[in-house]
């Protein structure tokens, strides 16, 4: 009896120690695999030259693999092989040195770049030693369209201020407005009865209502590409409407001053006029006078000569 007790007391413990190892948890879902990231798009860009420098611009929307290939025709000389590297903004790539040989009376160097964002953005130059370079300037799109003279309005009114990309361009993904030091955003959720923004394709359009002194200032309309943004900046004017008067008002007040000084002028001179010639005409009155005199006395003389 004690024996099958404790033969069925050891199966339990069996039992209890077997239970403690079972994993009782509810398993979590799956977690959710991750997007494969699409590959980039491969580019290349090559330039061929003479002399000692050539500069190529490069407008990217989108990130890409961009290989910058240089090709130079060399010097007088030509050397069997030349020190070639890479620059990024004037500092030197780290490991961009290599041994370049000559063939077929030229020297070539190239090199793949990683364009992800406006960082990578900027100017690389291949070097051929301190002979030559070329220079590739990679930027997003930029505005051609650049207004030299500012746009003028009146205050209590309103204007439009115009922004456009041109179309041989690609067509940008979004177009922003900024104020200030452009980093003011105008916001039409936050102020619609003040500003209103139209975009259409490659052009947008600023409308700004009831302008005062505190519109004035620059504004930037801002082109957004995946890669990276381009700005364009636009000076705003807001003068009252006697602004455009007061050359004209000044002119008048000018005429008038004038015509015064005229009319003044002309008064002094016919007053020393009346005056000399009042003066003139009682010398002679007097000369008349004395001389009528002069007669009777005379006249007497010879009649008491008579008598």
């Amino acid at each position: 009896m004690s024996a099958s007790w404790m033969q069925l007391f050891f199966q339990i413990f069996l039992l209890l120690v077997s239970c403690r190892h079972i994993n009782t948890k509810t398993p979590g879902p799956t977690p959710t695999p991750l997007a494969p990231v699409s590959p980039l798009t491969t580019e290349v860009r090559s330039a061929v030259f003479k002399g000692e420098s050539q500069t190529e611009k490069i407008e990217l929307t989108n990130p890409v693999s961009l290989t910058l290939e240089c090709t130079w025709a060399g010097n007088l000389n030509k050397p069997p092989n030349i020190t070639g590297y890479w620059n990024k903004d004037g500092d030197e790539i780290e490991n961009s040195h290599v041994t370049v040989q000559v063939e077929n009376g030229q020297y070539n160097l190239k090199r793949e770049f990683r364009i992800v964002n406006k960082e990578n953005l900027g100017n690389y130059s291949c070097m051929f030693g301190n002979e030559a370079q070329i220079d590739f300037i990679l930027t997003a799109p930029q505005i051609g369209e650049v207004r030299d003279k500012p746009v003028v309005s009146y205050t209590g009114d309103f204007t439009v201020i115009l922004c456009k990309m041109e179309e041989t361009k690609p067509k940008p993904l979004n177009w922003n407005w900024y104020r200030g030091n452009n980093t003011e955003k105008i916001s039409i959720n936050a102020q619609p009865e003040r500003y209103e923004i139209k975009n259409e394709g490659w052009t947008t359009k600023l409308k700004i209502y009831n302008l005062s002194d505190a519109d004035s200032g620059l504004y930037y309309c801002e082109a957004a590409y995946a890669i990276s943004t381009t700005m364009s900046p636009v000076k705003l004017k807001v003068i009252t409407f006697w602004e455009p008067l007061k050359p004209f008002i000044a002119i008048l007040i000018e005429v008038i001053v004038l015509v015064a000084a005229i009319l003044l002028y002309e008064r002094s001179q016919s007053k020393k006029n009346s005056v000399a010639e009042t003066g003139t005409n009682a010398d002679h009155t007097n000369t008349l006078t004395q001389g009528e005199n002069s007669g009777s006395e005379g006249s007497s003389s010879m009649r008491q000569r008579k008598v």
